[in-house]
């Protein structure tokens, strides 16, 4: 019959048999662990205490173990320590029955926990492993070990025997060594900079010989002095100048022959250049021979060595007395000149004032007599009829007059208003809406010469300018381009605008009756200028264009062909 597990009778006893023969093995463990012949270590792990035993056999080998001045220890695959010997102990500073049965990690320091255990891994992966790694005492100190590892069976259990070399000693040796070669390093770059040093002596001695000929053959007055400032050379040009002998102190010739002005800020500016290490220059004068003082250039730069400290200073004296006399004299010019020109400036001032105000002034005196005439026409008794025929075309001619004054009082009046509105405030203009404006202005003047005129902007749509000026420049040169027309063709005018090398240019084109630049180039922008008698006005529109332009920093520039046309261009500043 079946037992409950579904086991015979037969297999039952067969396992009660092998139990009773596990507890005999057990029985004879723990007598032979009670009487010496075995050590055992018990383990608690999640499976329940495990025994580790070492037999009493390998007693010659533990006590060689226990003799060696290297750490000897055997872990278990959890890392817990299941044999130390008393090297071990010693090193950690602990009795032997605190090391074993612990986890090795308890005494390594937490930064290297990661390493042992990817070390410890790799020992039970591959049977073997090395590695170094410190080691807390109890009283905190590091020990750095090298351990060597191998994997063992002790009853069919697998264990890793490792052994702890002691690195310090080593790490001292190391540390010996390197302070011998660096020691040896020290002797040998001393013996190198006392080689350099003596070669550069060498050096300096050959340069300074050469460099006292090349000073000797220049023209100006050459110097040297130490790195602290000390003359230490002065060639015969000094010497020559100044009349000195040779046997006075070449420290103090500056002193005795510099003009006593210039001496403080010349010691002032030598002084900074010392500190600085900045190349020296500064005008002063100097007592020549005769007694005289000119004025000289002092110039010195620093001369370094390898390492970049200054050595010496070298300079040069240039008499520069004629060349800063002609300086004072174009500079008393200069004053002059603008002593010229505030008396120009309030001049024109005072020339715009009397213009504004003689333009102001005649306007009265202009409409009374324009009324006068007026007066007189009613007035006139009735005369003959070629008298009658005479007195009024008189009277008209002295209305056209009356007119034509009053037109250029009014532009005289534009002109000064003109100067006083320079640098009037800039703003955003759109340039295609305001060269509509004006053309609708023009309208009238379009229609009767049947003219064309085509508006191509897209380039530059907006020019920063003051609108209303803007305003006057198109509809003076646009209602010239209409005005002046050839009777040969119908009138054609194109305004552009293009941007060059910073500017923004305004170009009216048209096929009218062109100019002799050659010959009226000059008189063009000229006040109360015209060149076309057939055709009425002023003078001063052209004026008035070419001063708004160059009062903002621009210019306007004509190209022209008698009987082809011709094209104004506008340079606005961007």
């Amino acid at each position: 019959m079946r037992e409950a597990a579904g086991k015979t009778a037969a297999e039952l006893a067969r396992e009660n048999e092998e139990l009773r023969y596990r507890l005999e093995e057990a029985e004879e463990l723990i007598e032979a662990v009670r009487t010496g012949a075995v050590d055992a270590l018990a383990i608690q792990s999640p499976e329940g205490p495990r025994i580790f035993t070492l037999e009493g056999a390998d007693h010659g080998y533990r006590t060689l173990i226990e003799q060696m001045n290297e750490g000897a220890l055997l872990l278990s695959d959890d890392g817990t320590i299941l044999y130390g010997n008393a090297c071990l102990a010693s090193w950690l500073g602990r009795a032997l029955e605190e090391v074993i049965g612990g986890k090795l990690d308890a005494f390594i320091p937490l930064d290297f926990h990661g390493y042992w255990q990817t070390l410890l891994g790799s020992a039970w992966d591959e049977g073997k492993g090395k590695g170094e790694l410190p080691l807390r005492s109890q009283d905190g100190s590091l020990r750095p070990l090298s351990l060597s590892m191998n994997m063992l069976t002790f009853h069919e259990t697998p264990v890793l025997a490792v052994i702890a070399t002691d690195l310090s000693a080593q790490q001292a040796v190391k540390a010996i060594q390197a302070r011998v070669t660096e020691q040896n390093a020290v002797i040998a770059r001393k013996n190198e900079e006392l080689t350099r040093q003596q070669q550069a002596r060498q050096a300096i001695e050959r340069v300074a010989a050469e460099a006292s000929r090349m000073l000797e053959g220049i023209p100006q007055i050459a110097w040297t002095t130490d790195a602290h400032g000390v003359t230490t050379y002065l060639n015969h040009r000094w010497f020559d100048f100044t009349g000195a002998g040779s046997f006075v102190d070449l420290g103090s010739q500056w002193q005795e022959h510099i003009f006593p002005a210039d001496a403080e800020p010349s010691n002032a500016r030598w002084a900074e250049c010392l500190r600085t290490g900045q190349a020296f220059e500064i005008e002063y004068r100097f007592r020549n021979h005769a007694g005289e003082y000119r004025w000289m250039l002092g110039r010195a730069l620093p001369s370094r060595n390898e390492r970049g400290e200054i050595v010496q200073w070298i300079g040069t004296f240039t008499d520069i007395h004629e060349h800063k006399l002609a300086l004072e004299r174009i500079d008393q010019a200069q004053r002059e000149l603008q002593v010229n020109n505030e008396q120009l400036t309030r001049a024109n001032v005072d020339l715009d004032n009397f213009i504004y105000t003689a333009s102001h002034d005649l306007k009265a005196p202009i409409s009374n007599i324009e009324g006068l005439l007026q007066a007189l026409l009613l007035e006139l008794p009735a005369h003959t009829a070629q008298e009658a025929e005479q007195v009024p075309q008189i009277l008209r001619m002295m209305q056209a007059s009356v007119d034509r004054f009053k037109r250029t009082i009014e532009h005289l009046t534009e002109v000064t208003k003109l100067q006083k509105e320079h640098g009037s405030t800039a703003a955003t203009v759109d340039l295609k809406r305001l060269i509509h404006e004006v053309r609708l202005d023009l309208q009238p003047l379009v229609q009767a010469a049947e003219a064309t005129v085509d508006i191509s902007v897209g380039t530059c749509p907006t020019i920063s300018f003051s609108e209303k000026n803007l305003r006057s420049i198109i509809y003076n040169l646009l209602s010239n381009a209409l005005k002046y027309r050839s009777p040969e063709r119908p009138p054609r005018v194109r305004v552009s605008c293009a941007v060059e090398a910073g500017y923004a240019v305004l170009r009216v084109e048209d096929n009218g009756l062109g100019l002799n630049l050659k010959h009226d180039g000059k008189k063009l922008f000229a006040m109360f200028q015209r060149l076309h008698d057939h055709v009425e006005g002023t003078g001063i529109g052209l004026y008035m264009v070419k001063k708004i332009v160059e009062n903002a920093g621009g210019r306007i520039e004509v190209a022209s062909q008698m009987g082809v046309g011709s094209t104004f261009s506008v340079y606005f500043r961007r």
